[in-house]
């Protein structure tokens, strides 16, 4: 039995979901389980990289598809990437599948799984949907223009291929509430959180962290968004809060990362003349225990719209790090859930940017409150999102598909 994973990036790509699917092909792929990963020759922030054809690495067999080059910052272009992976993907899934195979896709690019649900019921192999948002409800909440016949037929014919899934995984049970909403049988359903690796991002003291001494942030109270900035995430709250703050030398706003709204932002930033809001860009992931240990509180954001359709994978890094959480999103959300009910942090609807700047004031001046939510937030991650337990999920999920 193969196992044949979908998803257009992989090592030694950078973001986040080629991060999570590397991780779990390379702890498969020390099993005696053979694994294929399909997926393209580029980098998500370089679509001119050319990674090789194919190669294997860490016991995984990589074939990297031709794709179009046109990258993120123009629409239509990105369509034309979508619609070359899956062709390129759906004929090279084709000839590698075999019967009894399993297939897990994940969701770049949207729906991958119709492609992956095509292959697997010709060849007789296995789905699984390891679902990282779900579209077309997305594109729906970011405000993309479609027709509304088509959204419609895409959302059937997703919810289709779902049905059609031996096993949907989901991040948390918002999205698992909006599957079971769209006619998927529950049993099909499985929730399987994103993790970190709590071996490489342990807590230390923000302030023995080197990255503060280069960074000039030696001293001061620092509040930290780390990774993506895309249009998924609501930034004026960030803003506002910190133009509230402007005036304490000793607390800075640092934007590590990069994405659709990094510029914007930094533009943004300087218009308003912030000068305690800083930017540097993503870290490679070596440096990731140093990044995430630099702040003494970290910022999240999501747009309330996209509840139950999205989870930010940064969420569990900060926990692994040790540090308080302050989220700007819906209140009664997945993230808000998790932050009340392991008391790590606070949640603020978009908007209050007063409730969040008071929050981060009393913080800074409370040190033994801000070192109890560091450690509930450390205690979380251990019992429920460490990569050690989400793999052992992962592999007694995909034991029982394999053929008797």
């Amino acid at each position: 039995m193969q196992i044949l994973f979908l998803n257009r990036f992989f090592y030694p790509d950078h973001s986040a979901t080629s991060q999570l699917l590397s991780d779990l092909a390379f702890a498969l792929g020390e099993s005696d389980r053979k694994v294929r990963v399909i997926t393209s020759r580029q980098r998500y922030d370089d679509p001119g990289a050319d990674l090789p054809a194919f190669e294997a690495v860490g016991g995984v067999f990589v074939h990297r598809v031709w794709t179009s080059r046109f990258g993120r910052a123009w629409l239509p272009g990105r369509a034309l990437d979508y619609l070359s992976f899956y062709v390129s993907a759906g004929w090279r899934l084709w000839r590698l599948t075999r019967e009894g195979d399993v297939i897990v896709a994940k969701t770049d690019p949207p729906l991958i799984s119709l492609v992956g649900a095509v292959v697997a019921r010709l060849r007789g192999a296995r789905l699984v949907n390891w679902l990282q948002d779900l579209f077309p409800e997305v594109a729906e909440a970011l405000g993309v223009r479609m027709p509304g016949l088509a959204v419609r037929r895409l959302r059937d014919w997703r919810n289709a291929s779902l049905r059609q899934a031996r096993t949907n995984v989901v991040l948390g049970e918002r999205m698992a509430e909006r599957l079971r909403e769209s006619g998927v049988p529950p049993e099909r359903v499985e929730i399987i959180h994103n993790w970190a690796d709590g071996g490489a991002i342990r807590p230390t003291a923000a302030e023995g962290n080197p990255l503060r001494e280069e960074w000039g942030l030696s001293g001061r109270f620092v509040a930290a968004y780390s990774g993506n900035l895309g249009r998924a995430h609501e930034f004026d709250t960030l803003l506002a809060a910190a133009e509230i703050l402007r005036g304490l030398d000793g607390m800075a706003f640092l934007f590590i990362g990069g994405g659709h709204g990094y510029e914007k932002l930094r533009l943004e930033a300087k218009r308003r003349g912030l000068a305690n809001v800083l930017f540097r860009p993503y870290q490679p992931r070596e440096r990731l225990g140093l990044s995430l240990t630099l702040p003494d509180i970290h910022l999240i954001s999501l747009l309330p719209a996209l509840e139950g359709l999205i989870v930010p994978s940064k969420f569990y890094g900060v926990l692994a790090a040790g540090r308080p959480v302050a989220f700007v999103g819906a209140r009664d959300g997945e993230l808000s859930r998790q932050i009340e009910r392991h008391a790590c942090g606070a949640s603020f609807a978009p908007g209050d940017a007063d409730g969040l700047a008071g929050f981060l004031l009393a913080l800074s001046r409370d040190g033994e409150r801000r070192e109890r939510m560091g450690r509930n937030a450390r205690t979380a991650f251990e019992n429920e999102f460490d990569q050690a337990r989400a793999l052992a999920k992962w592999c007694a999920l995909l034991t029982p598909l394999r053929p008797s």
